[in-house]
């Protein structure tokens, strides 16, 4: 049933293959961050950035070379450079995208119900979510059309 689905719509086998990368640099990114950080008992002021910087780079780098190669099928050697560049500007304009969303639902959406598990933390975990969910949306449609794009 699977197979059918993905023959059928093969942006779907794409999407997920896109989530699953995602997934596994998020890992990558606090991985990195947290052995900077224990290796180095720093985890505060400009090392914290210093570090953070480190584990963005190194996942960035890594989520290129995965969605090049696996998921959008892109085994050309030529313009490297120019990709890359046009990968980590669609990766920082969904950075943007996903904090202004996130923001945005945290300062001017009010939750619709009225619960006392809701706190402010929760909320700002559900605008978290929907940063992501936006900037998710974001990254996969600009790589696959504008890095990607065959």
């Amino acid at each position: 049933m699977y197979q059918n689905i993905l023959a059928r719509f093969p942006v779907v086998e794409q999407f997920a293959k896109f989530v699953l990368i995602g997934a596994m640099n998020t890992l990558v990114d606090l991985g990195v961050l947290n052995i900077l950080m224990f290796s180095s008992g720093l985890s505060e002021g400009i090392y914290y950035s210093f570090f953070k910087a480190v584990s963005f780079t190194t996942a960035v780098v890594l989520s290129y070379n995965l969605n090049k190669r696996w998921t959008f099928n892109d085994v050309s050697e030529e313009d490297r450079a120019k990709k890359f560049t046009q990968f980590l500007t669609v990766s920082i304009v969904g950075a943007i995208i996903n904090i202004s969303v996130a923001t945005a639902v945290v300062t001017y959406v009010k939750p619709t119900v009225d619960a006392a598990f809701l706190t402010s933390q929760l909320w700002g975990n559900i605008g978290a979510l929907a940063g992501t969910a936006i900037g998710l949306v974001w990254n996969f449609l600009g790589y696959k059309f504008i890095v990607f794009k065959k």
